[in-house]
């Protein structure tokens, strides 16, 4: 059943189709790299390294902390590929640790709310917490609630079609709002040239407050909520919110 399999190995071949590289990527990494304060960059849920090896062009090393290994092996290609200082860990979010105190730490895409427990996520944020150097940044990106009921316009299920560049290519959906259990649902069917792949994936509809109360719990100070990576305050309209915190100087 597809709902065993993992989400690497569901994603992995057409993950960078659906998120490219390019402008998007490169304005997250402009911001990350305004708040890094030194030394080594560490983003938890990296993926491919779409945000990691732009950010690493500009302030040198990131490790990359993944648990799908598919998505590693796609990262380790391209940071060999560029040359570019990116280090892959297979490794869970929830309980990464090292001995680098690191100049910033950041979780993007969604990543978090790919936890679909509260404590899970709390225990996140605390560990990426433990890993910030005195002063430094965490950066946390989420799914806008509300954007998810909207693209569902009120119903519990709903299906929806992204045309995507490229000839016939295209994401059909299938998603599912579980008001009571927090949890967003997707099935999709990723149309790519004549060809289709099947994947699934699941979400806790996760409000920045609850972030700002996980971060608090882990001794950060709020900065601020952002509606996009040029750091535009959050209004409650965008479909992702970007959640910034430091750690105490001392």
């Amino acid at each position: 059943m597809i709902a065993d399999i993992g989400y690497g190995t569901q994603f992995a071949r057409f993950y960078d189709k659906l998120f490219p590289s390019g402008p998007d990527a490169e304005s997250a990494a402009e911001f990350l790299a305004a708040r890094h304060t030194g030394g080594a960059g560490l983003e938890l849920g990296v993926g491919t390294g779409r945000i990691a090896l732009p950010l690493a062009a500009r302030t040198g090393a990131v490790v990359g902390v993944d648990s799908s290994t598919e998505m590693l092996e796609l990262l380790d290609a391209r940071a060999a590929e560029t040359g570019l200082p990116v280090t892959g860990v297979h490794g869970d979010l929830r309980d990464h640790a090292d001995d680098t105190a690191y100049g910033l730490v950041y979780c993007v895409c969604g990543t978090l709310s790919m936890l679909l427990d509260a404590a899970d996520q709390a225990r996140a944020v605390k560990a990426a917490a433990a890993r910030l150097a005195p002063g430094a940044t965490l950066v946390v990106e989420t799914h806008n609630p509300a954007v998810a009921r909207a693209l569902n316009q009120g119903r519990a299920r709903d299906s929806f079609f992204v045309p995507y560049p490229g000839r016939d290519t295209g994401l059909l959906s299938y998603s599912t709002v579980d008001e009571v259990a927090k949890v967003w649902r997707l099935a999709h069917i990723f149309f790519d040239d004549g060809r289709a792949t099947i994947a699934q994936e699941a979400s806790r509809l996760t409000d920045p407050e609850e972030v700002d109360a996980y971060a608090s719990a882990a001794g950060l100070t709020k900065v601020g909520h952002y509606g996009d990576w040029s750091g535009t305050p959050f209004t409650g309209v965008e479909p992702m919110v970007v959640c910034e915190y430091r750690a105490s100087d001392a």
